[in-house]
């Protein structure tokens, strides 16, 4: 048994979802080696690493000593890596990261879906420094303000001043937040902020997380003086939200079911430009992060396919359902949240019928009654689940394009898509996150 604090000499085999590396240790009278998990490592590297936990079924190491580097490792460009934890693959050479990524999704479909993918992985890779249109970030006032991410597996902050994987005009916001907030104008009652920079980083809409109670009236003189300060901030949106709940919820109302009050100084909006489409998106609204290949997602995605009736499940404020209405005579478009929904509306053409509901109690109740030719569906990282997921197998639907922020979940529901007859005729992968273990998927399924 190799207790915490033991030093361990290891041959890294793979990367595994989520960014650690996965590591043996020497076989014993019981069989194979106990797995060891450790970051910052790549598949061939000898390391030196200590034991931080021990399970019954597997280890987690810390890195010590890279005793035989990988030629696929490089120098991070970020002076926060390995302490931050938004990013795990800056130490990784960029074309490697996308092969792993490939062998991480073929591995999780095969594991989870019992898929033996018998085509290509077609990859899209990003720009991939300053890809990201949305920020989100921690605000602290004590013992000295600082904007601050989460420390690597821990809700400890870390303050950061700049952030290489956001965008131009969202560092631009980060200094002139952090001067704001040393010059004591930033109100206490301030947890986080989420920053929304549109498509050619012109402008930016601020989203300011403030706890329960503050008054409405409280921000306002912090948001002019940021509008004041950085003139390419559209307008500054104020939610009231706990600092003690989960991440997610904490730091945007993004796909929450209920109604968020707002208030706002200056625009509420932006309006983002995508393959020839306007977009309305509202603050407390989602929209996708890259913003060099939203473009490209979305015309794979909806591609040619053309017909008489579509499903745009988990539409949001409308970026597939409006090519896929150019193509079709009649697109139903599914949405939960009420940020998005209103924003939905705006944005889709008349032959869109919008409805407000959760995807899957839209299937359950009306899966055998609608007849669509094609569903495209876009969950959040959840997945779609068993039951809507069954549900979405009972409608007469012979092509899904499935569209994952997470191979888990996918894999996951696409088990099931498989049972019931759907086979998958392409299989994509979009970088919408460089330098991160995070993987998009688009998948073409028909039956």
């Amino acid at each position: 048994m190799w207790n915490r604090g033991h030093s361990l000499e290891l041959e890294i085999e793979k990367l595994v979802y989520g960014g650690d590396g996965l590591a043996r240790l020497p076989a014993d009278e019981r069989g194979r080696g106990k797995t060891v998990f450790l970051p910052y490592v790549i598949p061939g590297e000898r390391v030196d690493a200590t034991v931080i936990e021990s399970r019954p079924g597997f280890q987690r190491a810390r890195l010590k000593q890279i005793l035989a580097p990988s030629a696929d490792r490089v120098v991070p460009q970020c002076q926060y890596f390995g302490r931050c934890g938004g990013c795990q693959y800056q130490h990784i050479d960029y074309r490697a990261q996308l092969r792993f990524k490939a062998e991480i999704l073929r591995e999780t479909l095969r594991r989870t879906a019992k898929l033996e993918l018998d085509r290509e992985i077609r990859l899209h890779s990003s720009q991939p420094w300053s890809y990201r249109n949305r920020t989100r970030i921690r605000v602290r006032h004590d013992p000295a303000f600082a904007l601050a991410y989460f420390h690597s597996n821990s809700h400890k902050l870390l303050p950061v001043e700049s952030c290489p994987i956001s965008s131009r005009l969202i560092n631009e916001a980060f200094g002139a937040v952090g001067t704001l907030g040393d010059a004591g104008r930033v109100p206490a009652s301030v947890h986080g902020m989420q920053f929304f920079a549109n498509q050619d980083d012109s402008q930016l809409l601020v989203e300011v997380l403030v706890l329960p109670q503050t008054p409405e009236d409280e921000c306002q003189p912090f948001a002019t003086a940021l509008m004041d300060t950085l003139k390419a901030v559209a307008g500054v949106v104020v939610f009231a939200t706990s600092a003690l709940e989960d991440e997610t919820r904490q730091l945007a109302p993004l796909t929450s079911v209920h109604g968020e009050s707002f208030t706002a100084t200056g625009d509420d909006r932006l309006v983002y430009q995508i393959v020839g489409y306007n977009y309305r998106v509202t603050g407390g609204s989602f929209f996708q992060t890259n913003r060099f290949l939203i473009d490209e997602l979305v015309e794979v995605a909806v591609g040619d396919t053309k017909g008489d009736i579509a499903l745009d499940l988990y539409a949001g404020v409308g970026l597939f359902t409006l090519p896929l209405a150019a193509n079709f005579r009649e697109v139903t478009a599914v949405e939960a949240s009420p940020q998005a929904v209103a924003d939905l509306k705006h944005n889709a053409p008349a032959n869109v019928n919008v409805v407000r509901r959760t995807t899957e109690s839209f299937l359950q109740q009306t899966a055998g009654r609608v007849k669509p030719e094609l569903i495209l569906l876009d969950p959040p990282r959840a997945g779609v689940g068993d039951k809507a997921t069954m549900a979405l197998c009972r409608t007469s639907a012979s092509r899904v394009t499935y569209v994952s922020c997470d191979p888990a979940t996918l894999s996951r529901d696409l088990r099931l898509l498989i049972e019931s007859g759907f086979e998958v005729n392409q299989a994509h992968l979009f970088d919408l996150f460089p330098q991160t273990a995070h993987i998009e998927t688009v998948l073409h399924l028909a039956r």
